[in-house]
């Protein structure tokens, strides 16, 4: 009965990519360090996603670090694991320009910013989970495909994702299969 329980969440789980397909998302800046945050509409696939931010003038005058805490989710609907982007591509205080190299079937970036202050403390905007979303050109969702790249909307590209999710549900479940009977025979 367990293992029916966990196959199934597995399954849900593995079934789709999280969110509202294409609803781009932001926190608010208030108390943050953060003045302002600039950035593209979407990410386009292959290409570099580049973001500019300005910190207030507490935070660039005490040389508080900024990391850009970036996860990149795929199209089969797997998120990698999150990325510290601490390298800044200027060297002044107050505004910083980030940018990372985005995967061919992404379907989403999520971010959060890390701030070192000078005092020592660290602290995490949002304090857990992502603050913001910027989706692809072209993505899918785990149900339909959007995006303002209409090339990517085939019924061929479906099914291809529709293959990888079945293909990676179906391992999923021997892989709980194995683990279960594993601890049984092992006992």
């Amino acid at each position: 009965m367990r293992l029916l329980v966990a196959s199934g969440i597995l399954l849900i789980f593995l079934s789709s990519v999280s969110g509202a397909g294409g609803i781009n998302e932001q926190m608010s800046l208030e108390g943050t360090g953060l003045v302002d945050i600039n950035y593209q509409e979407y990410v386009e696939a292959s290409k570099s996603f580049q973001i500019e931010i300005e910190l207030d003038s507490q935070a660039s005058e005490n040389e508080t670090k900024v990391v850009w805490v970036t996860q990149i989710c795929i199209n089969t609907g797997v998120c990698y694991p999150p990325e510290n982007n601490d390298e800044w591509l200027t060297e002044d205080s107050k505004k910083l320009i980030g940018s990372i190299d985005i995967d061919e079937d992404a379907s989403y970036i999520n971010w959060r910013f890390k701030m070192n202050w000078s005092d020592g403390d660290e602290e995490s905007f949002p304090q857990s989970g992502f603050g913001w979303k910027v989706w692809s050109s072209c993505w899918f969702d785990g149900e339909k495909w959007g995006g303002i790249d209409d090339s990517c909307n085939s019924v061929k590209s479906e099914s291809k994702i529709n293959t990888y999710s079945r293909i990676a549900s179906i391992m999923a479940v021997f892989a709980v299969l194995f683990l279960f009977l594993s601890k049984k025979f092992s006992s």
